[in-house]
């Protein structure tokens, strides 16, 4: 315990004993009553760790780097706190390389933060001493990074840019992150970008529901079965492109339960959630299966070409759309995802669609689900008179309409005994096909070997 004992003048001292049970006593000078009751109990937590060999908690740390020189060498007489050390001056380029160097992110992440980082730079510069950063210095660089900006081409032509509101609440999301870390890194005592609001990383502009007829005409127009794949499993398994759907490997696929294993690159890094299963809609199966019957014997992936890093999938699925008779969209595989995600929980529970999709409702709830019209006319009365017998979602709908050249579904196993092997379906001749593996995740078990062929 640690009292206060009042001097001539007003003079106050905090008096307490120490662990070898030394009387000991902190001089404060003139200090009002509150001001000495407030130092009496950092003193004694100070006490209570060094008794339990405890780390000071991030308050009394923070409380300890705030201590005047004059306060703090007096703690120090006292046995209370270390010297300090001769501390160098961190500048802003200091702190940006080295949240650069420690940041352990995927490399679309890791631009994200380039870019925010280069912003800083660029309003501060690099020889800035972070301790003079204030939040009036934070808000400042908010306004001035959100304002336009008039970018002059080569040819002289000037172009009006400004950065969406979503990208602008990204960038300012990364710049609390960096000094978070340098909080921690104890280089400075509090953030001075803390209390900045970073904003909704939603941009409901970039919204579009893509609808099942639009689907299907793209679909229609796809130049292989590899490519009817791709837009088969963003639109109606809900995959990401191209990073989840490169991942596929036939033997993630349970024909017989209908069911296909997703591994996500993305959520690896949070427990749990590297794999995921997702249902096969009737929709797509007929697109796997056809991809299935011309598969490459010992060809485990089911989209090779996504395995080049250098194809350049937006442009030509662009020419895919424009083929099809339509307007590409914004955010193409992305609104997809997002299309298949709405359609599902207008059917489906809120906890099974979030299982499926691989992330938290209100994840979904602010990036995947869009409104849709024919909700809307349905609300109004204004709906067509087939459909106020019962309106169907978009899966369901596509369970009828799209069948991409195969009248019904197969479920059978390929005629052809050199086909590859796939969980759920044997080739009939075939001699020997390995034993499936059961996933931990699912209760039912995923099979998810690539079995091989002997002849």
């Amino acid at each position: 315990m640690a009292n206060i004992a009042n001097d001539p003048n007003g003079f106050k001292r905090i008096c307490f004993t120490d662990l070898d049970g030394e009387p000991k006593a902190i001089r404060l000078g003139k200090a009002t009553v509150k001001a000495a009751a407030s130092f009496r109990l950092w003193v004694e937590e100070i006490l209570s760790d060094l008794e339990l060999n405890h780390s000071h908690g991030a308050r009394l740390c923070a409380w300890l780097n705030d201590l005047s020189p004059k306060m703090h060498k007096r703690l120090v007489k006292a046995g209370l706190a270390k010297p300090r050390a001769s501390m160098a001056v961190v500048t802003l380029g200091n702190l940006l390389d080295r949240f650069d160097a420690a940041a352990t992110v995927k490399d679309g992440t890791r631009t994200t933060y380039k870019q925010a980082l280069g912003m800083l730079r660029e309003h501060f510069g690099d020889s800035m001493p972070i301790r003079s950063i204030t939040p009036a210095h934070a808000d400042e660089w908010r306004k001035a990074i959100g304002e336009p900006v008039t970018v002059k081409a080569e040819d002289g032509t000037e172009t009006t840019k400004q950065l969406a509101a979503a990208t602008l609440a990204k960038r300012v999301k990364v710049a609390k992150a960096v000094f978070r870390k340098a909080v921690r890194w104890g280089l400075i005592p509090t953030s001075p970008f803390a209390d900045l609001r970073a904003g909704s990383q939603s941009n409901a502009d970039r919204a579009f529901y893509v609808s099942i007829e639009t689907i299907n005409a793209v679909l229609a127009a796809c130049p292989d079965d590899e490519w009817r794949a791709i837009v088969g499993l963003s639109r109606y398994a809900g995959l990401r492109c191209p990073s989840e759907v490169a991942a596929v490997r036939w033997g993630d696929i349970n024909w017989d339960r209908g069911r296909l294993m997703v591994r996500s690159s993305k959520t690896a890094g949070h427990e749990g959630h590297a794999v995921r299963v997702v249902p096969i809609d009737q929709a797509l199966r007929p697109i796997l299966q056809d991809l299935f019957d011309r598969a490459d014997v010992g060809v485990e992936a089911v989209v090779p070409r996504l395995r080049d890093p250098g194809m350049n999938l937006r442009t030509q699925f662009e020419r895919i759309i424009t083929k099809a008779g339509m307007k590409s969209w914004p955010r193409l595989f992305h609104n997809m995802r997002a299309s298949c995600a709405t359609d599902w929980i207008a059917e489906y529970p809120v906890p099974d669609v979030s299982n499926w999709l691989g992330h938290s409702a209100t994840i979904g709830a602010a990036h995947y689900w869009q409104p849709r019209d024919a909700n809307m006319d349905r609300a109004a009365g204004m709906d067509s008179e087939a459909s106020k017998s019962g309106v169907k979602s978009g899966a369901q709908t596509a369970r009828k309409a799209a069948r991409h050249r195969t009248a019904g579904v197969r479920t059978g196993s390929p005629d052809d005994a050199n086909e590859p092997c796939l969980a759920g379906v044997s080739p009939p001749n075939a001699s020997v096909c390995e034993a499936a593996a059961m996933v931990g995740n699912d209760p039912d078990g995923i099979r998810t070997h690539v079995p091989t062929v002997k002849g």
